[in-house]
């Protein structure tokens, strides 16, 4: 009895600490878990944007403008924007009514980027503005005066001068940052001041057809009017974009340019007021898999030379129509718009390595790249030999003469069949051929002794001027199998 009293005992010794030990094992995981729970909490503060928006807000401007519109008043009322309002037949059925003059305002955004006052916005916000008016975060106001603008990329520098040094922004580098990276905006958007808004970059280098430079940062931060020209931030409180442009009829489809591409353009913009760019003197496009197999390219990359306008630096450089220009210094060229971005961004006057295919191998050129200038387009006029589904017609004397192209010059198409393969292949009445195959075509003879020899694969390389531009096409002449 005594023994198994003294069992009962040390058993119930045992039950105790197996009950002491799961009591401390279950009360070390609660500890755990709150203490989980707290630094949780911690890490997800880390993400917020409070402090950095709370630091960046007094680089944000708010950007008011006002400027005169003309009109003329219409029996009624006045059409400002009316469909007819600047038509001259309009006018003159109306007759001849002095134009009323209106004031106009808009609001946008713009931010610090030094703390002497100068300030990067969009150059839509400013636009032919008769008065800028800029306010801080603290409600001082300045006159805002335009030092440069680029109405290729939208962007525009202003200045004020403050009665202090200003908060301005670091930049960052728009290169490195990647699609689902987070990013936050701070604007003005429908003239509600120091708005914040959060989201990720959702694509870069998006071709949004506002002009020859597009290249912008997509992301789905909320964009709305008043917000342009104010900074997108990365999670580090460095200015990435510009925004500029929102998709209206979408959501969370924004647009910023890249800040990369409006710092490039700072030192122009204060010295001259305006972007120079860089010139090569050459037309160009895509390498299709045609073209690339023609050419006996590996890959239909790079950008193909059309056309070489003598005596600019490509000319003198020794590129030739026909070329394919695969790299500039050690930049890689997959296309005419990488072509396009990178000789724009080339310093004028400099030599500048190009890398070019011609005759089945690579060579490397030298070029001194000139200053772009704003070139106009021309016009055109009017075909016989019936091949691939159209006609041509020897150039005459006077084509050649309205063309500005050198006598005994190419031939000219004057009828194009339906769905043929010349309409097929994208050619079109008016066009001139230069060359077939690479071979200078110089009279109808030269096309018809050469369209009547079979090319390599059934695959002709026409070089072709259209207005003032040149490109090449390919046409595929199949043999026809007999019934």
């Amino acid at each position: 009895m005594e023994n198994c009293k003294n069992l009962c005992r040390s058993n119930g010794n045992k039950m105790n600490i197996f009950l002491v030990t799961l009591l401390s094992i279950i009360l070390t995981g609660f500890c755990f878990s709150y203490t989980g729970a707290e630094n949780t909490e911690i890490r997800r503060s880390d993400f917020s944007f409070a402090d950095l928006s709370e630091k960046l807000g007094p680089a944000v401007v708010n950007i008011s403008t006002t400027k005169t519109v003309k009109t003329q008043p219409f029996p009624g009322g006045t059409m400002p924007f009316g469909p007819f309002g600047q038509d001259d037949f309009f006018r003159r059925f109306f007759g001849d009514r002095p134009e009323r003059e209106y004031k106009q305002t808009s609001l946008g955004s713009g931010f610090i980027i030094s703390p002497d006052g100068y300030i990067f916005t969009n150059n839509h916000v400013v636009e032919r503005a008769d008065k800028i008016k800029v306010k801080l975060s603290d409600g001082r106001e300045y006159d805002g005066e335009v030092k440069g603008k680029d109405a290729n990329t939208d962007i525009a520098l202003i200045k004020i001068t403050p009665s202090a040094p200003l908060t301005a922004v670091t930049f960052g580098d728009s290169d490195k940052i990647r699609p689902g990276d987070w990013v936050f905006a701070i604007g003005n958007p429908f003239g509600l001041n120091h708005t914040v808004t959060a989201g990720i970059i959702s694509a870069k280098g998006r071709v949004i057809g506002s002009g020859p430079y597009d290249n912008f940062l997509q992301t789905d931060a909320s964009i709305n009017p008043g917000n342009s020209g104010g900074p997108l931030f990365n999670i580090n409180g460095e200015v990435v974009g510009i925004n500029t442009a929102i998709v209206a009829q979408g959501q969370g489809i924004g647009f910023a340019i890249p800040i990369n591409t409006a710092k490039g353009f700072l030192p122009d913009l204060q010295g001259k007021g305006y972007v120079t760019r860089g010139w090569f003197g050459v037309t160009t496009q895509d390498v299709t898999e045609e073209i690339a197999k023609n050419l006996k390219l590996k890959e239909a990359k790079g950008a193909l030379v059309s056309h070489v306008i003598e005596g600019d630096p490509a000319d003198k450089g020794g590129i030739q129509a026909g070329d394919v220009i695969l790299g500039i210094d050690k930049k890689v060229i997959n296309d005419s718009r990488d072509l396009l971005m990178a000789v724009a961004s080339l310093p004028v006057g400099a030599k500048t390595s190009i890398k070019i295919w011609r005759d089945g191998r690579e060579m490397v050129r030298t070029i001194v790249v000139a200053e772009r200038k704003d070139k106009k387009d021309a016009e055109e006029p009017d075909s016989t030999s019936e091949i691939v589904g159209m006609t041509v017609q020897e150039m005459t004397p006077e084509m050649t003469k309205h063309f500005k192209l050198p006598a005994k010059t190419g031939v000219i198409i004057t009828s194009i069949a339906v769905d043929g393969i010349a309409e097929n292949a994208g050619l079109r009445v008016r066009d001139i051929i230069l060359e077939i195959n690479r071979q200078a075509i110089t009279s109808l003879e030269d096309y018809v002794s050469i369209m009547s020899r079979k090319a390599e694969d059934g695959m002709y390389l026409f070089r072709i001027k259209r207005n003032d531009s040149f490109f090449y096409v390919t046409l595929t002449v199949s043999e026809k199998k007999k019934p």
